[in-house]
C-alpha cells in the first residue's frame, strides 16, 4: 500500500483547504482542463456515421493519455508531492461539503433560494420542486457525489497512484458530459458511460458500506441492496439507498428531467416524505463522519 500515506495527506489537505477561489480564478482547474478536451472532441467527432466506434476510440485515448501523464508527473522530481497536491485538488469532499450545505442554509431563507441553489448540484429540472424536493435533491446529491468524489478518487489513487486517478478523473468527466441516452450521445457516449460504470462499481459499494458501518444495524445491509436495485444506475443507488436509511428518509421518486416527469421508484420507501433542512443538514454529518472512516481505514492500510 505504498499509496496510503500520500492519499492520507491528500484527504487531509482537501477537507482543510477545499478549492481556494483565489487560485483557481487564476488558474484552470485539472477536472476543467479535462473538460475543455472531451467537449472539442465531441464538438469535432460525434457526427456522421460509427459514432459508437469514434466515442469508444475517444475514451480508449483519454484513458492512455491520463495512464501516461500520471506516469510522467510521478517520474518527475519532487514527484510524492505532486502526487499529494494533484489528489487532493482532484478529491472533493470539502466543496461537496460546502455545495451541500449552502442548499440548507438557503433553503432556510426562502423555498425560490433553495430552488436556485440546489440547481448547482443536480440535473433534475427544480424550478417546481417542493421544499422536501430541494432537500432530496440535496441529499441524493451529497451521497452520489461523496461515492464519485471522494471514495472513488481515492479507491483508485491508492491502487494506481496518480495514473489509477486519474484515469478515474478522466473516465467520471466524460461520463459527465457525453453519457447520456440522448439521440447525440447514446452511441458515442457509450463507451465512456459503460466504463464510467465499471470503475465506479467497488467504491459504490464501498461508499454503502462505509455509510452503514457508522451505525450497523441488523438487517441493515439487505435493506441497502433491496434498494440499491431500484435506482435507475447500476452504482448510484448503493450510496443513495446507505444513506436514505441512515436518515431514514425516503430518496428518489418521481422527478422532471426536460419537462418529463418520471415515474422513478423511491428508495427506502419506509422512510419520511417531507425532508428538510434538519436532514440536510444530518447528510452533512454523515459526509464528514465517513469520511473519518475511511481516514482511519486508509490509515489502517498503510500499517498492513
Amino acid at each position: 500500500m505504498s499509496h496510503a500515506l500520500p492519499l492520507i495527506l491528500a484527504l487531509l489537505l482537501d477537507a482543510a483547504l477545499g478549492e481556494p477561489r483565489w487560485l483557481w480564478n487564476r488558474l484552470p482547474h485539472p477536472a476543467v482542463l479535462m473538460g475543455r478536451l472531451i467537449g472539442w472532441a465531441d464538438r469535432r467527432f460525434n457526427a456522421g456515421p460509427r459514432r459508437r466506434l469514434k466515442g469508444t476510440a475517444l475514451m480508449a485515448a483519454l484513458a492512455m493519455g491520463a495512464i501516461a501523464l500520471g506516469k510522467v508527473l510521478a517520474a518527475l522530481p519532487g514527484g510524492p508531492l505532486i502526487e499529494i497536491l494533484l489528489a487532493a485538488i482532484l478529491l472533493a469532499q470539502h466543496s461537496l461539503v460546502d455545495h451541500v450545505a449552502d442548499v440548507a442554509r438557503a433553503l432556510r431563507i426562502s423555498l425560490q433560494d433553495g430552488r436556485r441553489t440546489v440547481a448547482r448540484i443536480v440535473g433534475r429540472d427544480t424550478a417546481n420542486l417542493d421544499a422536501p424536493g430541494v432537500s432530496r435533491a440535496a441529499i441524493e446529491s451529497a451521497a452520489e457525489n461523496f461515492s464519485d468524489g471522494v471514495v472513488a478518487p481515492a479507491f483508485w489513487f491508492l491502487l494506481g497512484g496518480l495514473p489509477g486517478l486519474l484515469l478515474y478523473k478522466v473516465t467520471n468527466t466524460a461520463d459527465s458530459m457525453i453519457g447520456y441516452r440522448t439521440p447525440r450521445h447514446e452511441d458515442f457516449g457509450w463507451a465512456a458511460a459503460r466504463f464510467d460504470d465499471l470503475l465506479n462499481l467497488i467504491p459504490a459499494r464501498l461508499t454503502a458500506a462505509l455509510i452503514a458501518l457508522r451505525k450497523p444495524r441488523r438487517g441493515q445491509w439487505q435493506a441497502i441492496r433491496r434498494d440499491a436495485r431500484l435506482h435507475r444506475s447500476p452504482n448510484a443507488g448503493w450510496p443513495e439507498a446507505a444513506m436514505a436509511i441512515a436518515l431514514n428518509v425516503a430518496l428518489s421518486g418521481p422527478r422532471s428531467y426536460d419537462g418529463t416527469l418520471r415515474p422513478f421508484p423511491w428508495v427506502w420507501p419506509e422512510g419520511i416524505r417531507t425532508p428538510g433542512p434538519l436532514q440536510i443538514d444530518a447528510a452533512v454529518r454523515i459526509l464528514w463522519q465517513v469520511w473519518a472512516l475511511l481516514v482511519a481505514t486508509v490509515a489502517i492500510l498503510s500499517l498492513v
